[in-house]
């Protein structure tokens, strides 16, 4: 899912659900946009998860490893969109799912598009927003939120939100990203959700996708608002406009945060987790989905 805000301040939450809910409506209608997403991240594109967002092979690659979840845990896909990045995860590490989103229409998407990836009974979605998921306290051994942080009205109430649903040894990834020259808060903002930093990896071909991505969208624009209708293909073109001149040495990443073991090297409900050394500085270490 992609659309930052369009107004100054941003759109408030029902705003955003019904922006959100005509851009998943106008793109499931045409194969135009996931085209697009084919182009701009050529062999990298999951066709099969028809991602709105900067999701590609490497980075499902990278999530699959980073959560070391069993067979059997609950995941949760916080800003889940259609539901395909959720789906893929769960399918690969044979785990259930609880994914929700602000778009009715997206969680209809994903809801249909539940037994093409899990057995039936194994995935659930629902409407709600990033600060308040409406799931248990510790019911969680792993949580993603793909490019979805930035469409929060209130990003720390949001971390704290996804760190509570985590259980002792679980994980939240996050995928994140700076401007040039600002430093990041990432370790403050995890310990003021109560988690750990556990890896910081760098996604060096992201900045490059976004760019192809934009200028395909902006030289496709009579086709985008043809196909999509005015209002979806503007807030895409808007989008497009406003993020191209700040991509330019943007620093991208993927987050991996774990809430502690209630006691180290104790099997816990996340079982008995292998910590491997942080690097925090890189490396294996919108309101919407592009940078945040």
């Amino acid at each position: 899912m992609t659309l930052h805000p369009v107004t100054p301040a941003g759109p408030r939450p029902e705003q955003l659900a019904v922006q959100y809910d005509a851009l998943h409506a106008a793109r499931a209608r045409t194969p135009l946009v996931a085209r697009l997403y084919a182009e701009a991240m050529g062999e990298d594109y999951p066709l099969e998860i028809n991602a709105f967002s900067s999701c590609d092979w490497p980075l499902l690659g990278l999530m699959t490893a980073r959560l070391r979840m069993r067979p059997g845990q609950l995941l949760v896909d916080a800003g889940c969109g259609n539901g395909g990045v959720g789906l893929w995860l769960a399918r690969a590490l044979a785990v259930r799912l609880e994914g929700f989103d602000i778009s009715p229409v997206a969680v209809a998407q994903a809801t249909a598009r539940r037994t093409e990836f899990v057995p039936a009974g194994h995935a659930a979605f629902r409407v709600a927003r990033l600060e308040a998921s409406g799931l248990r306290d510790g019911c969680a051994l792993g949580v993603v939120c793909v490019d979805a942080l930035g469409g929060a009205a209130d990003r720390v109430v949001a971390l704290r939100e996804l760190g509570r649903v985590l259980a002792p040894g679980g994980r939240l990834l996050l995928t994140r990203a700076l401007r040039p020259g600002v430093q990041p808060k990432w370790e403050e903002q995890a310990h003021a959700a109560g988690l750990i930093l556990e890896y910081v990896d760098e996604r060096p071909a992201e900045p490059a996708m976004w760019e192809r991505l934009y200028r395909l969208w902006i030289g496709h624009a009579d086709a985008l608002r043809r196909e999509l209708g005015d209002g979806p293909a503007q807030n895409m073109l808007i989008e497009a406009h406003q993020m191209l001149p700040l991509l330019s040495g943007r620093r991208a990443v993927l987050l991996t945060l774990r809430r502690a073991s209630t006691s180290p090297g104790t099997p816990n409900s996340a079982g008995t987790m292998t910590h491997p050394s942080r690097s925090p500085d890189g490396g294996s270490v919108s309101t919407g989905r592009t940078p945040q």
